[in-house]
C-alpha cells in the first residue's frame, strides 16, 4: 500500500503513572514509505488501533460512559435499565422498538471501520525493525481488539463486514463488501482470540509499564463470552478453567463496593479496565448517574441524572444484599428531604440509582480517576457456573459453588440446593442480573441466551412493539444502501 489512512484521536490511558502512556498523536494521511519507521511508530498505530473503542471519555465508543456504550445502551432494552432521558435513541431503546433510524447503530461502523484500523496497522508494522518479542506483543494486541470488536459485532448485528487486501489497498475506491457468513464471523472472532491467547502474557499488574494493555486474560475471557453466545460449553469451560489457573491471579473482592473504588484500583478481580485520569480520559459515570439533589462529599461533582435501574428489578434484590449499598433506592438528599420509591422526587422518578462506583475525591467536574471496569471476574465465575451446568444436564457440586461464590459475596446464605436444573439455571440469571447491572452488556446476552429477551421486553418494559427477530439490532440502511444489493439487511428490517 502506498497510502495508510489512520484517523487517531486521542488515545487511551493517557499521561497515567500506573498505565502505560498511549500518548496521544494525530495523523492524517500517511506514506507508508516513510512511516512507519521505528518500533515508536508502530506503537503509535497499534495504540490507535487497538484502544481507541476502548477509550472511556468519549461519546462515540463502546466503552463511554454515555449511551454509546454497550452495557449501557444495551441494558435499556432489557429488564434493568432506564433513562430519564427521554430523547429518539433512548425512547428507541427503552420501547424495543428498533429501526434502521435508531441512533445507537451507528456502533456497527464505528466498530467495522475499527477493525479494518486494525488489519492496515498489522499490514503497516510486520517490517519494521524491531525485536520479535515486541512485534509478537503488537500482533497480539491487534489480533485481541479485533476479536473483542468482532464479538460485540456478531452480539448485536449478527455478521459483519471485515475488508479483505483488496479493500485495504485500495481505500478510496468504491468496491461494495458484502458481510461474512455467520460461521465466517464467528471463526474471524476465534482465530484472532486464539492468536492473542498465544501472543499476550497472561496478565499485566497494575503498576507495571504495560498494566492498561490487553493481555491474555481479555482474549480468554472474551473467548468464553463468545462459546456461550454458541452455547459451545464444552470450549466455554476450557476458557473458565484456563482463567481459575493460579498463573492469573484473578479472586473475588472480599466486598462488592470495594471492586470499584479508586483506593482498590487494579484489584485481583478486574480482569481489564479502561484507566482514568482527572485531566485525560476520565470516566463520566457519577455525572451520568447522579441527581442534583444527591448528597457527595466532593462539591465539584457534575449530576445530570441519567442512568437508573427499574423499580421492578431493583425489588428482586434481597434486602440484605450487600450489592444495594451501591444500587440506590433511597437517600436523603441536600434539601434534607428522604427520598424513595414512596417519595421519588427527580431523582428516583425512573428509578434506583447504579451508582457503582466510589466517588473521586479530586473530580473537579465530570470526569473521574477511577478505572473504568470492563471485564472481571465474577463474570467468568458465573458463566462457568452456566456452562458446567449445562453441558452435564445438572446441577454439579462445581457449578454450584462457582455460583455460591459470588452469591455469598453478597452477604447472602448459600444455596444448598436446587430442585432442578431450571431452578439452578434461574438463580444463575439472577445471580448475574444482580451482579453485572449496566456492565459490558452482560444482560441482553444473558436473556437472549435463556430465551427471554422478547419475553422480558413485553413483561419489564410493556414493550408493544418487540419481536423475536429484534434480537439483533438493524444494520444502519446507508451501509444497505450503498452496498449494491452486497449488503443484505437483518430479517424484519
Amino acid at each position: 500500500m502506498k497510502n495508510i489512512t489512520v484517523a487517531v484521536t486521542t488515545a487511551l490511558l493517557l499521561g497515567m503513572s500506573s498505565c502505560t502512556d498511549l500518548s496521544e498523536e494525530y495523523y492524517d494521511t500517511v506514506n507508508s514509505e516513510i512511516f512507519p519507521k521505528t518500533e515508536a511508530d508502530a506503537e503509535a498505530l497499534v495504540n490507535q488501533a487497538c484502544y481507541y473503542q476502548f477509550q472511556v471519555n468519549a461519546y462515540s465508543t463502546i466503552s463511554a460512559s454515555n449511551i454509546d456504550n454497550v452495557g449501557v445502551f444495551t441494558e435499556l432494552t432489557t429488564d434493568i435499565g432506564n433513562s430519564a432521558w427521554k430523547n429518539g435513541a433512548t425512547n428507541d431503546l427503552m420501547q424495543v422498538n428498533f429501526s434502521t433510524n435508531t441512533g445507537i447503530i451507528n456502533t456497527y461502523i464505528n466498530l467495522v471501520k475499527q477493525i479494518s484500523s486494525c488489519l492496515n496497522t498489522k499490514n503497516a508494522i510486520q517490517d519494521v525493525p524491531m525485536s520479535q518479542q515486541a512485534l509478537d506483543s503488537f500482533n497480539g494486541q491487534l489480533s485481541c481488539a479485533m476479536g473483542w470488536m468482532g464479538y460485540v459485532l456478531l452480539d448485536l448485528f449478527g455478521p459483519f463486514q471485515v475488508p479483505d487486501q483488496e479493500h485495504l489497498d485500495h481505500p478510496y475506491d468504491v468496491i461494495p463488501l458484502p458481510r461474512l457468513s455467520y460461521e465466517q464471523s464467528v471463526k474471524f472472532i476465534e482465530d484472532n482470540l486464539l492468536e492473542a491467547t498465544r501472543l499476550l502474557p497472561a496478565r499485566h499488574r497494575y503498576g507495571s509499564e504495560n498494566y492498561g494493555r490487553f493481555h491474555r486474560g481479555v482474549a480468554y475471557t472474551i473467548l468464553m463470552k463468545l462459546y456461550m453466545h454458541e452455547k459451545n460449553w464444552e470450549k466455554a469451560i476450557a476458557c473458565g478453567r484456563e482463567l481459575m489457573k493460579p498463573e492469573y491471579g484473578y479472586d473475588l473482592v472480599k466486598h462488592y463496593p470495594d471492586i470499584f473504588t479508586l483506593e482498590n484500583e487494579g484489584n485481583d478481580e478486574t480482569i481489564y479496565a479502561g484507566c482514568c485520569t482527572n485531566e485525560n480520559n476520565g470516566q463520566l459515570w457519577y455525572a451520568h448517574v447522579l441527581p442534583s439533589d444527591y448528597p457527595t462529599k466532593n462539591p465539584n461533582i457534575q449530576k445530570w441524572n441519567g442512568w437508573h435501574v427499574l423499580w421492578s428489578f431493583y425489588e428482586t434484590f434481597d434486602p440484605s444484599d450487600e450489592r444495594l449499598k451501591v444500587l440506590v433506592g433511597e437517600y436523603i438528599g441536600t434539601d434534607g428531604q428522604r427520598y424513595n420509591k414512596s417519595n421519588p422526587g427527580v431523582g428516583l422518578a425512573d428509578g434506583a440509582l447504579p451508582i457503582k462506583y466510589g466517588e473521586d475525591p479530586n473530580d473537579t467536574g465530570q470526569s473521574s480517576a477511577i478505572d473504568f471496569i470492563l471485564l472481571r471476574y465474577a463474570d467468568v465465575l458465573t458463566m462457568m457456573s452456566e456452562a458446567l451446568a449445562r453441558h452435564s444436564n445438572s446441577v454439579t457440586p462445581e457449578a454450584l459453588e462457582l455460583l455460591n461464590r459470588v452469591h455469598t459475596r453478597a452477604g447472602l446464605k448459600k444455596y444448598e440446593s436446587f430442585n432442578s436444573l431450571d431452578d439452578f439455571l434461574d438463580a444463575n440469571l439472577t445471580e448475574r442480573g444482580h451482579e453485572l447491572w449496566f456492565e459490558g452488556g452482560c444482560r441482553r446476552s444473558d436473556l437472549i441466551r435463556y430465551g427471554r429477551y422478547i419475553q422480558y421486553a413485553r413483561k419489564y418494559r410493556n414493550s408493544s412493539s418487540a419481536q423475536d427477530y429484534m434480537e439483533v439490532f438493524p444494520l444502519p440502511q446507508y451501509i444497505i444502501d450503498e452496498s449494491r444489493g452486497q449488503v443484505i439487511q437483518n430479517p424484519g428490517y
